[in-house]
């Protein structure tokens, strides 16, 4: 097992569509195994392949009090409700906006061996299933931002040091402390 480097905002694997997987031998358990060594390393609550540089439509996550992953995922909607909170993402480090996401989902898929895997989910877990399968369709949660908080949320972008240095790998979450955007600031 390993932990691999993550791909951030730039990076045009984050904007391309991944594949579908067909082949479900040792390579793909490997891969779930590295990403959730990665994921865990970096503090996630979910990763997917696009993330580590891998054009496979999988993801694993952590949170909610569920671990796993799912392959080839699909998911809908439950009902009407909806969820809004910050949401963050390890390919765009130091950077929270609120995002507005269903608050239940029924995601399917398959599991690393190909069997199925249905989940029916509400909260946190449930706003990972719509953050990383966007990931595996090319979409970052920046393009589900309210447009004056996505407008805020890519200045801290342009403005910090991993960007300005073109850096297109980890970088270390400590020197890169997390901005809240689009929250009016506290009068505390």
């Amino acid at each position: 097992m390993a932990v691999l480097p993550i791909r951030l905002f730039g990076d045009p694997v984050l904007r391309t569509r991944a594949a579908e997987v067909t082949d479900f031998g040792p390579e793909l358990h490997r891969l779930v195994e590295d990403m959730t060594d990665t994921m865990r390393e970096f503090h996630g609550a979910g990763l997917a392949a696009p993330q580590v540089g891998v054009d496979a439509r999988v993801f694993v996550y952590e949170c909610g009090g569920m671990t796993g992953h799912i392959v080839n995922p699909v998911w809908e909607v439950v009902d009407d409700d909806t969820q809004t909170d910050d949401e963050g993402c390890l390919s765009i480090p130091g950077v929270r906006a609120p995002c507005t996401r269903a608050e239940r989902v029924l995601a399917h898929g398959l599991d690393a061996d190909g069997a199925p895997v249905a989940l029916e989910v509400e909260g946190i877990m449930a706003r990972c299933v719509q953050h990383e399968t966007d990931h595996l369709d090319g979409v970052l949660y920046l393009q589900r931002l309210d447009p004056d908080v996505r407008r805020e949320a890519m200045r801290v972008i342009r403005g910090s040091d991993w960007f300005a240095a073109g850096e297109r790998v980890t970088v270390d979450p400590e020197r890169h402390p997390t901005v809240r955007v689009g929250r009016p600031v506290s009068a505390e």
